[in-house]
Parts: structure tokens; C-alpha cells; sequence
């Protein structure tokens, strides 16, 4: 019962994500092309809102499940790896018309091309897991 709060930010989070038409491959269709604003203002949106959480993270006002402080690790800074991991994510995300963090709300809506969808990044991260150790820093 203690995570019901949880279940129900993702329900809201996934309502957002199709209402906003996030979920829609012809937005990130106009998004690549420039052809609107649309997603860019929604990503937009995330990063400012993002930002705004993460200095209540660094400065304890919200805190994790068991109320411990939550304390973000700076990232390793790198120039290939950066570009590496870009490129790829744009290419799947380019290619199969889906960012990774409407999987489960495309899933809702069409269950065949969504389960293709997970089936890919799951791969992909599989395979990113076998390979990291042997990627450059």
C-alpha cells in the first residue's frame, strides 16, 4: 500500500505522455525533420523540470523511499562515449519511431509494435552490458 503513490505517478506520467501525443511517431517524425515544435517543447519541458528536481535532490528536500537523503554521482566526463551513445540512441530512436520512455504507454495502445520495441532495447542494453567494459571512457 506504501507504493500506491508510485503506481499512480506512472499511471499520471503515462496519461501526460498520450495526451501530450509523446507517444506518436509522426510527432518525432515533425521533431527530426524541424517541422515542429511540438516534442521539442515537451523535451524541453523535462530538462527545466529536471533540473528543478535534481537541486531539491542535492539539497535533501526530497528523499528516497526509506527517507535517506538521495545524492547524485557525477558522470565521468567523455567526449566518444558521449557521441557514441548519442548516435546510437538517435538511430534506434530514429529508426523505430519510439524513445525508450514510452515503451510501456505504446504497449497500452499497440501491443505488436510496442513488444518489438521493448524486445529492442532490452536487446540493446544487453548487448551495451556486454560490451561496456571494452568501450572507450
Amino acid at each position: 500500500m506504501k507504493n500506491i503513490k508510485f503506481l499512480l505517478l506512472g499511471i499520471f506520467f503515462a496519461i501526460v505522455l498520450s495526451k501530450s501525443e509523446a507517444i506518436s511517431w509522426y510527432r518525432f517524425y515533425e521533431m527530426f525533420k524541424f517541422q515542429s515544435f511540438h516534442m521539442f517543447g515537451i523535451i524541453g519541458g523535462a530538462v527545466v523540470i529536471s533540473m528543478f528536481f535534481m537541486q531539491l535532490f542535492k539539497k535533501g528536500i526530497i528523499k528516497d523511499i526509506k527517507g535517506n537523503k538521495i545524492i547524485p554521482q557525477p558522470k565521468e566526463k567523455g567526449f566518444i562515449r558521449t557521441i557514441l551513445g548519442g548516435t546510437f540512441f538517435g538511430l534506434g530512436w530514429g529508426i523505430s519511431g519510439a524513445c525508450a520512455a514510452p515503451i510501456f504507454v505504446i504497449l497500452g495502445f499497440k501491443l505488436i509494435p510496442a513488444l518489438i520495441l521493448l524486445f529492442g532495447a532490452l536487446l540493446g542494453a544487453f548487448i551495451y552490458g556486454i560490451l561496456s567494459k571494452k568501450l572507450p571512457n
